[in-house]
């Protein structure tokens, strides 16, 4: 727990001396799973061929400080909704977002987070939520990218929980 308290109060005392630009991150992703009928034929003879399915929906949302166009920090909170185990997961966390320049217009984007999730609807079901992410970001600060999530959280006979997804992020200064 001091940990993130430190994570979050960083940005405000480190980078208060430097011009920094504080932002507002809007994150749409969806989770997608393993076809297990891949392969397979229906009773009307159409073959299923595809790899992967979507499997839910998750949206986050967080504000931090930019104080250089290559590194943020910020809180973000959101909700991750997945089919498949019928469970909708509410993570608060903090973000580290490094994006270096590739080219011209491109930055690769990495961002790492860390906090607590909590289980609505399951009583007191919590535990840490950890994320990676790993996508192109645009001059218009917008990217696209893929995110594995996972949860410490014991729920139907597992102990941890988690997914893959493929979204896009909107950054707004």
């Amino acid at each position: 727990m001091r940990l993130i308290i430190i994570l979050l109060l960083f940005p405000f005392f480190a980078f208060s001396q430097n011009k920094t630009r504080s932002f507002i991150q809007f994150d749409v992703s969806i989770p997608i799973k393993g076809n297990q009928n891949n392969g397979s034929q229906n009773n009307n003879q159409q073959s299923n061929n595809s790899w992967f399915l979507p499997d839910g929906i998750n949206s986050k949302i967080g504000i931090g400080l930019e104080p250089k166009k290559w590194i943020a920090l910020g809180i973000h909170s959101g909700i991750d909704w997945t089919w498949s185990e019928k469970i909708v997961l509410v993570p608060v966390f903090a973000n580290l977002r490094l994006s270096p320049k590739i080219s011209d217009e491109t930055r690769i984007a990495l961002q790492l987070g860390l906090g607590k999730g909590t289980a609505l609807g399951r009583g007191a079901l919590n535990g840490t939520y950890k994320k990676i992410s790993l996508g192109i970001q645009n001059d218009d600060d917008l990217v696209l990218f893929i995110e594995m999530s996972h949860y410490d959280i014991a729920f139907k006979d597992q102990k941890e929980t988690g997914s893959i997804s493929l979204g896009l992020s909107l950054i707004t200064f």
